[in-house]
């Protein structure tokens, strides 16, 4: 019993490291994330592809109001994972920060120095007492100075570039997906298709356009893109994953 009471004790206070050196608040923030639906990014020789799942609970909501894909600047994007009202805080921030900079020094920011902007910022909330870590995940991608860089953000403050990621629900089995068939070579479209075929290997192998975000940001034109229902439906027929059961009429339960 003295052992669990240590043990919520360290559970209570984030400032508060445990024995052996964890802060549980960070973890269960990072809980929180992977209670949200998926988001994934890539990075291509062509730009940035972000795709997410955005899973609509009732036929009564606007598919609009579920956002996921934001965009931070002409040149950045930002898709999300985790705790919404968290997500909405950090990507107001870091469009803050994009205007500052440009004021500032007269140019757009760069997606590392934005990257790192936002997870200093998250890491204040992992070592003041009184408040609680973000419990969101954020995927940064964009264009700088004619590379695409892609970047997650940890709900510890710790800023990480990958070539491809995924974050959210499902996130080990996302991951060995993209690990597996993931092309350094490939383009934008293909990018999207992996992004797409790595959603759908996590639900049932079929999507519908209203329960999919994609953006891409390109290195010829460096300007965020989002795609209408329309555009993402093109590519779902395309690459055979879009789902045609949603014409289908539903079953009445009695």
């Amino acid at each position: 019993m003295q052992g669990q009471a240590q043990q919520q004790a360290y559970d209570r206070g984030i400032t508060i490291f445990s024995p052996d050196g964890r802060l549980y608040q960070v973890e269960y923030a990072r809980e929180a994330v992977k209670r949200g639906t998926a988001s994934i990014g890539v990075r291509t020789n062509d730009g940035v592809v972000l795709a997410v799942d955005k899973r609509v609970p009732s036929p009564l909501l606007e598919d609009s109001s579920v956002e996921k894909i934001h965009k931070a600047d002409d040149h950045i994007g930002i898709a999300s994972a985790g705790h919404v009202a968290d997500a909405r805080q950090l990507i107001d921030f870091a469009r803050r920060q994009t205007q500052v900079n440009q004021l500032r020094y007269g140019q757009p920011i760069g997606v590392e120095t934005l990257t790192k902007e936002v997870t200093d910022h998250i890491q204040q909330y992992t070592q003041v007492g009184g408040a609680r870590p973000f419990g969101v995940a954020l995927i940064v991608g964009g264009i700088q100075n004619g590379e695409p860089r892609l970047f997650e953000t940890d709900p510890s403050g710790t800023p990480y570039e990958w070539k491809a990621l995924a974050v959210g629900a499902d996130r080990g089995d996302l991951q060995s997906y993209l690990e597996e068939n993931y092309d350094e070579d490939a383009d934008l479209d293909g990018g999207i298709q992996l992004a797409l075929d790595a959603l759908a290997s996590v639900n049932d192998g079929s999507l519908l356009p209203s329960e999919v975000g994609l953006a891409t940001v390109d290195v010829e034109t460096e300007t965020f893109e989002q795609f209408d229902q329309d555009r993402i439906a093109d590519h779902l027929e395309e690459n055979d994953l879009l789902d045609t059961g949603e014409d289908e009429p539903a079953e009445d339960d009695e």
